[in-house]
């Protein structure tokens, strides 16, 4: 095990500062039309780099898809982070917004997540060829789990009591949307073009991999959690990968954080999303969006 390796797990549950907010951090699908103006006023360096890494402004580019919505939510939530100056109990990012959280952490560098994740979304967006549910409502983590086995479909996101999300070819989806609409359960189609967290997106391990492997990681100045696990990182390089085809466990990850006392989250980024997750998963726990105002600025 690796000195960043064991860094981390030192920086487990019992060193959360419990007083201090944990800082979560969201992931495609968390567009908002003011993302732009926020990267260019406070932070000009990282929307001229993402220009340069994708090879166009990704966020006039947002609705051609994946490789340009990353990388934009990316610098949105770097831009907001950069301006909050808070300080956090831990961070956790859901899915893209891993990359986020270590920058947060102090284990990833700006400049590395932005090229790493302008890759993450080319190589997902070559892969195109599928879609995601969710499935919405009380019985949506037994429904999901219940349909995914019988029509092979992946439950791809476990975000709260109430939201799961379905993975798969559109035909495979469609049988699971018909079977849990039958139940009179709310489905919705993610506004994505491919099957993200499943055994779909295995072709674009190894290119990936290489890349994570070639850049640098320090162990996290605060506890940083793995949406993949939900616990604190023990291989950042290895879990990175994995997101790609496992499940994001952001219900267990919301709940683990709890569990080690901490009672406020700040979602740092465009959207709340992960807001409704926390309220809906920890009911007593206060919860508040950032989102693309300035910091105290309402």
């Amino acid at each position: 095990m690796s000195t960043v390796e064991q860094s981390s797990e030192r920086l487990g549950p019992s060193a959360i500062r419990t007083d201090l907010p944990a800082l979560l951090f969201p992931g495609q699908g968390s567009e908002t039309p003011d993302m732009r103006a926020v990267v260019e006023r406070e932070r000009p360096d990282l929307l001229r780099l993402a220009i340069e890494v994708v090879g166009a402004d990704p966020f006039t580019e947002i609705e051609r898809g994946t490789r340009f919505a990353q990388p934009a939510v990316l610098c949105a939530s770097l831009a907001l982070w950069s301006a909050a100056d808070l300080e956090p109990a831990c961070v956790a990012g859901h899915s893209l917004g891993e990359f986020s959280a270590l920058v947060a952490a102090g284990s990833l560098d700006q400049e590395d997540a932005v090229r790493l994740v302008a890759l993450r979304g080319r190589l997902m967006d070559r892969l195109g060829d599928g879609a995601m549910l969710a499935v919405i409502g009380r019985r949506a983590a037994e429904l999901a789990q219940a349909v995914a086995a019988r029509t092979g479909a992946t439950v791809a996101n476990d975000n709260a009591p109430t939201q799961v999300v379905l993975s798969g070819s559109r035909d495979v989806l469609e049988q699971a949307r018909n079977a849990v609409t039958s139940r009179g359960v709310t489905t919705r189609w993610l506004p994505v073009a491919g099957a993200f967290h499943s055994p779909a997106m295995r072709p674009a391990l190894a290119e990936f991999e290489s890349a994570l492997a070639a850049t640098p990681f320090r162990a996290p100045r605060v506890p940083a959690f793995s949406s993949i696990t939900a616990r604190p990182y023990d291989d950042m390089r290895l879990r990175l990968a994995q997101a790609l085809v496992r499940p994001v466990r952001w219900r267990d990850t919301v709940q683990s954080i709890y569990a080690a006392g901490v009672r406020s989250f700040v979602e740092v980024g465009p959207g709340k999303v992960l807001t409704a997750f926390v309220k809906r998963t920890v009911a007593d726990a206060s919860a508040r969006p950032m989102g693309g105002a300035r910091p105290g600025g309402g």
